[in-house]
């Protein structure tokens, strides 16, 4: 498929964070793939704009992206949530398909266990100030700034608990069954083999969460492996498996699913 476009990657970070984990995929994505990373409200460019902290608000700032031209009813997509923007990825795909519009031809989750597992961020969002960064710093060491009074901990902070309620609010409406039923499209998973807030085997009940194939893959890194080149290599290599099935989207199914493939196929070697 030389002469199309690049099959687009829609990326969605972690929280409290802007867009900047992404700003190397485009060379690390490899050829035919085309990283587009989306800002939520209420950070960089976009800090003066009340943050999202409910699932309503989240699609119906998110949706757009998905529809009309160069959205997802024009060309094959993938969709990849680390952390936080996990639980956005899997959210949004579920819309999708409720909606009658074609899902990602491979959603990616990374650094985020499945909406019914225990998870230490989204639990600890109403924990004091020291409490919460003594988990943040065990996930990597703390930017300068993270004190009480610092630039991060007056800026950053504040949109990070915000973040943390979203991811709670969208974990408590994933356990509701759709009225559609499960997510049928492939899923691939991504862990950090350092992770301590996901590690691998948090990562592997994602398998329920899909009727459809299912990978889970390793990568090297703690939980901001997503800022390595490790991660959007492997999601380039699952997108050309995508681009080689682009011809056969004719054999869709209602949802925008694309034919069945092995998990075997999403992205290499664990």
């Amino acid at each position: 498929m030389p002469d199309e476009r690049p099959l687009r990657v829609h990326c969605f970070a972690h929280a409290g964070a802007g867009v900047s984990a992404f700003a190397g995929w485009r060379r690390d994505l490899g050829p035919g793939a085309q990283p587009v990373p989306h800002l939520l409200p209420g950070r960089d460019g976009r800090r003066r704009e009340p943050r999202v902290t409910a699932p309503e608000a989240l699609l119906a700032e998110t949706m757009g992206h998905f529809t009309g031209e160069g959205g997802a009813g024009s060309a094959p997509y993938l969709i990849y949530g680390h952390s936080l923007g996990a639980l956005i990825a899997y959210t949004l795909a579920r819309a999708l398909r409720e909606a009658g519009l074609p899902a990602p031809a491979l959603l990616v989750v990374g650094a985020c266990p499945p909406p019914d597992a225990a998870s230490d961020l989204p639990d600890a969002r109403r924990a004091p100030d020291e409490d919460l960064l003594r988990l943040l710093g065990g996930a990597r060491p703390l930017p300068a700034g993270a004190e009480p009074g610092g630039v991060w901990h007056r800026l950053v902070l504040p949109v990070l608990r915000a973040d943390l309620q979203l991811a709670d609010a969208l974990r408590n409406a994933a356990r509701r069954p759709s009225p559609h039923g499960p997510l049928d499209v492939p899923v691939l998973a991504v862990a950090g083999r350092s992770d301590p807030l996901a590690p691998p085997e948090s990562m592997a009940p994602w398998r329920r969460w899909t009727t459809g194939p299912f990978a889970l893959r390793t990568v090297p890194g703690d939980h901001f492996f997503v800022r390595g080149r490790a991660l959007p290599r492997l999601i380039g290599r699952a997108s050309r498996v995508v681009r080689r099935l682009a011809p056969a989207a004719d054999r869709r199914g209602p949802t925008g699913t694309p034919p069945h493939r092995e998990p075997s196929d999403m992205g290499g070697s664990r």
